[in-house]
């Protein structure tokens, strides 16, 4: 394949995987605590033969795709009143128990199973310092408190877990909101708990639309580029095959 197809078909691939991301951030804009994500690229270059009318090796530069960049901006914090929401207001993640073992989750919007345990949305339960936080109802009204204590009219049933790590870009993102990693958690300094609020997605969906539009007409010009290319081979074929023996 000509170098020039080569070309422009990596950078229709890069346009493509940033069109996947950007749908992702949409898609989740409404998501609690979602963070957004973009592509990043790097140029790599290799040699070639010359073509005619060139001296020595040429350069031919590529887009590569080497990995999706998390935002790890916080989003802002909206008023829910419902009284298990919970809201990270600064650094830091809680526990949540799977089959797969501990996750990690800044989305706080919870309820009650059955059996009165604290649960995400997906029913896994949310662990504090003792293991998982059970609720009955002789515990009347519930309160959540900065520290992540949560306690009751008879005293304190427990207290959520807030946890940091070094290296927060190198967790593993599972589904919208969870998240592994193998590091060690460590006791978050720098975050507190906002109980009847939830974190909101960091996504802008206007200037993810912004960046939507910018890539198809990137990705229509290199489109145009190739099919320039592809008649003017084709033409070039045509006249040799209309020449004299």
């Amino acid at each position: 394949m000509d170098n020039s197809l080569l070309v422009s078909l990596s950078s229709q691939l890069a346009a493509y995987r940033s069109m996947d991301v950007i749908a992702n951030n949409l898609a989740n804009a409404s998501t609690p605590a979602f963070k957004r994500e973009s592509v990043k690229f790097e140029e790599m270059v290799t040699q070639v033969t010359p073509s005619e009318g060139q001296i020595g090796p040429q350069n031919v530069s590529f887009v590569k795709d080497t990995g999706v960049l998390r935002d790890l901006t916080q989003g802002s914090l909206e008023t829910t009143n419902a009284p298990f929401d919970v809201a990270i207001s600064g650094k830091g993640y809680m526990v949540i128990q799977t089959p797969q073992g501990n996750r990690y989750t800044r989305n706080g919007h919870f309820s009650l199973d059955p059996n009165g345990q604290l649960v995400t949305s997906d029913g896994q339960p949310v662990l504090g310092d003792g293991g998982a936080i059970t609720i009955t109802p002789d515990d009347g009204d519930v309160h959540i408190a900065a520290d992540g204590t949560v306690s009751g009219k008879n005293g304190d049933i427990g207290k959520l877990q807030l946890v940091d790590f070094p290296d927060e870009r190198a967790m593993t993102k599972i589904g919208a909101s969870l998240y592994s990693t193998t590091q060690a958690p460590v006791t978050s300094e720098d975050g507190s708990f906002q109980q009847g609020m939830l974190e909101s997605s960091n996504v802008q969906p206007v200037l993810e639309i912004s960046h939507m539009i910018e890539i198809m007409r990137a990705y229509e010009t290199t489109a145009t580029l190739t099919s320039s290319q592809e008649d003017l081979q084709r033409q070039s074929i045509d006249k040799l095959g209309a020449m004299p023996n």
